[in-house]
C-alpha cells in the first residue's frame, strides 16, 4: 500500500455520512396531522429523493382519541402512496411503521401481547407528552425489551421533563433506548432551549437515529437548512443506525 493510499483511507474514515434513510415522517394522506393529499406527499418525496434519500420509513401517529390508526389504515395508505410514487417516476422507496403515543392505552396494547408495528430490527417508535414525564415511561421501555422490541424514543430533545432531569436522562441512556433526534431541531425552529439540548445530546453521543419528522413542505426547507449546521456535520460522523434499515 502506498503512503497516498494510506492517507486516503484514513480521510475516508472521517468523512461525513450521507444519510440515505429517513425514519420519522407523516406522509400518508389524511390520517394524522401530516400531509392531507397525495400531491403534497409526492412533492415532499421528490425533494427528499433529490437530497439523496433512498428510503423513507413514514410513521403516522397512533394516538388514542385523536389518531386511532391501525396497521390496516396505515398500510392501506402506504400502498396508495407507493403506487402514486411509482406512477410519477420516483425511485425513492417507501415503508411504514407508526409513532405510538405513550399512555395507558399504548401500555394496554403492549401488555395484551398485540403485535406492534415495527421497522428495521424490531424497532418501535414511541413519543410522549412534552411537559411531564409519563408514569409509564420506564415500564414501557422494560416491557418492550422483554417482548423483543427495541424502543426508539422520538425527539427526546423536545421533552421539557428530560431537559430538566439529568438523572432520568442518564438512566434512559443506560437502558439502551434508541434516541431519535429531529434534524430540524438544530435550526432552532422549536425553540432555542430545544436546539441547545439537541446539541448537548449530540455532544454526549446519545443520538443513534435521526429523522425529519416531516409533516409538510416547510419541514423540508428546514431539513435543507439544518444540513449546513456544524452539529449536523458532527452527527454525520457518528454511528447512526439509519442507513442499516
Amino acid at each position: 500500500m502506498s503512503l497516498f493510499s494510506f492517507f486516503k483511507k484514513k480521510a475516508d474514515l472521517t468523512s461525513p455520512l450521507e444519510l440515505k434513510v429517513d425514519i420519522h415522517s407523516h406522509l400518508i394522506p389524511g390520517i394524522d396531522d401530516g400531509i392531507q393529499n397525495e400531491q403534497a406527499g409526492l412533492a415532499i418525496l421528490k425533494e427528499m429523493e433529490e437530497m439523496g434519500y433512498e428510503k423513507v420509513i413514514t410513521t403516522p401517529h397512533t394516538m388514542w382519541g385523536s389518531y386511532d390508526n391501525t396497521k390496516e389504515t396505515i398500510m392501506s395508505g402506504l400502498e396508495k402512496m407507493q403506487k402514486a410514487s411509482l406512477a410519477h417516476g420516483l425511485s425513492i422507496k417507501m415503508e411504514a411503521a407508526t409513532e405510538y403515543y405513550l399512555d395507558e392505552h399504548f401500555m394496554k396494547q403492549l401488555l395484551s401481547g398485540d403485535e406492534l408495528m415495527t421497522f428495521g430490527d424490531n424497532y418501535v417508535l414511541v413519543e410522549t407528552g412534552f411537559i411531564n414525564e409519563p408514569p409509564e415511561l420506564k415500564e414501557a421501555s422494560f416491557q418492550l425489551s422483554m417482548k423483543g422490541y427495541q424502543m426508539v424514543y422520538a425527539h427526546p430533545e423536545r421533552y421539557l421533563y428530560l431537559q430538566e432531569n439529568k438523572k432520568l436522562l442518564e438512566e434512559l441512556i443506560d437502558r439502551d433506548i434508541v434516541f431519535q433526534l429531529n434534524a430540524i431541531s438544530l435550526t432552532g425552529c422549536y425553540s432555542k432551549p430545544v436546539q441547545k439540548f439537541a446539541e448537548k445530546l449530540i455532544d454526549m453521543g446519545a443520538i443513534k437515529m435521526i429523522g425529519s419528522d416531516c409533516h409538510h413542505m416547510k419541514h423540508i426547507d428546514l431539513l435543507k437548512e439544518c444540513q449546513s449546521n456544524k452539529y449536523w456535520n458532527k452527527l454525520m460522523k457518528t454511528d447512526l443506525l439509519n442507513n442499516s434499515l
